[in-house]
């Protein structure tokens, strides 16, 4: 327990979220309420004739540091939490695979105290002994913590951990999609940021997706399968991957288009530079419905004449790498999914 350590209830972020809540969270107190910056929410109650003040459920303002212990979808999570800019985030494996989450759990209390400079960066297993000592020009070059009077603690472990790359810290700007859906007659529905992929599908109608698909208002192709992915460089390994999209390094900038079962053969997956802005719709003369899902959750129905316009976010997510963005990309590629591995060829004698 440490006051520098706090739990808290994520409040809505103004322009995102469904239409009921995207007018509520801006009645209720405007961007800077909604980014934390008041101390304290104050209620008034009739009966008492009392002013009560509350904590704000998510004073975010000052957070230095973000620590996710689990697994991917944690990470996604803490994407929608922070719908604008986002602080650091530390992954520490808690789950099943941990593709994104290069840190052990057994690792964490050390790695935070290295992200947040209060001990040195190497990239080297040195002895316990020589990383009590504080860091202070690390505390200026890191992510910004505040230099304040802490002893580092020492614990009982041998070895510390070998992190960074050069005694520096790496990390991975993660390109994140802000995706926003409008009615037919052209009113904003609801927008989400999305970290790993935007799926448009025929959810459970019998029918194929039919969809019209534009790119920088020119029309790109019409869509029929069972339906279309939009992905990021983070999501390229997930659910693009598995529809037979390509793998993409995550400092490419760029979105990637992949089909999910196109009743075309010549329907490939497509990679677009990260500045365009890319729009589907619902045509008139569908014949069903489809749905809309951001990294798997909030479910939406797109009706005839609703559409579905996805660009790049301004606000990337900042995970911090155990090494470098190539090393962990490529080990979580071997370790999780034995990338091209197979019984080496024997030379020839």
């Amino acid at each position: 327990e440490s006051d520098l350590i706090r739990l808290f209830e994520p409040r809505p972020v103004p322009g995102f979220g469904t239409g009921d809540e995207l007018q509520q969270a801006i009645e209720k107190g405007g961007a800077n309420s909604a980014y934390g910056i008041h101390d304290v929410d104050v209620c008034y109650e009739e009966e008492e004739e009392e002013f009560v003040e509350q904590p704000c459920p998510a004073d975010l303002s000052d957070a230095d540091l973000i620590v996710t212990l689990g697994g991917d979808g944690l990470l996604m999570y803490a994407s929608q939490v922070f719908s604008g800019p986002v602080p650091p985030i530390l992954p520490v494996a808690g789950g099943s695979m941990g593709f994104l989450t290069p840190f052990q759990r057994e690792e964490m209390v050390e790695a935070v105290l290295i992200s947040l400079g209060l001990r040195h960066v190497n990239s080297e297993t040195r002895n316990e002994d020589s990383s009590a000592e504080t860091c202070s020009a690390m505390c200026a070059d890191s992510i910004g913590a505040k230099q304040t009077h802490i002893v580092p603690t020492k614990f009982n472990s041998q070895q510390s951990l070998a992190f960074g790359k050069n005694n520096k810290i790496c990390i991975s700007m993660r390109m994140r999609l802000d995706c926003r859906i409008f009615n037919a007659d052209g009113s904003l529905k609801s927008r989400y940021n999305v970290l790993n992929e935007v799926v448009i599908d025929r959810g459970s109608s019998p029918y194929l997706a039919s969809l019209e698909c534009y790119c920088d208002d020119v029309h790109l192709t019409t869509v029929q399968a069972d339906g279309i992915i939009f992905s990021t460089p983070t999501g390229s390994t997930a659910y693009s991957m598995a529809a037979g999209g390509s793998v993409v390094h995550p400092a490419v900038p760029a979105i990637l288009v992949t089909p999910i079962c196109p009743h075309v053969l010549s329907f490939r997956s497509m990679v677009f530079p990260d500045h365009v802005v890319l729009r589907c719709y619902v045509p008139e003369d569908a014949r069903s419905t489809a749905c809309v899902y951001f990294d798997g959750k909030h479910r939406t129905e797109l009706h005839r004449g609703d559409s579905v316009q996805i660009e790049m976010s301004a606000h990337p997510v900042p995970t911090i790498n155990r090494a470098d963005h190539s090393s962990d990309w490529l080990s979580s590629l071997k370790r999780n999914f034995n990338f091209n591995t197979r019984v080496r060829q024997n030379p020839l004698r």
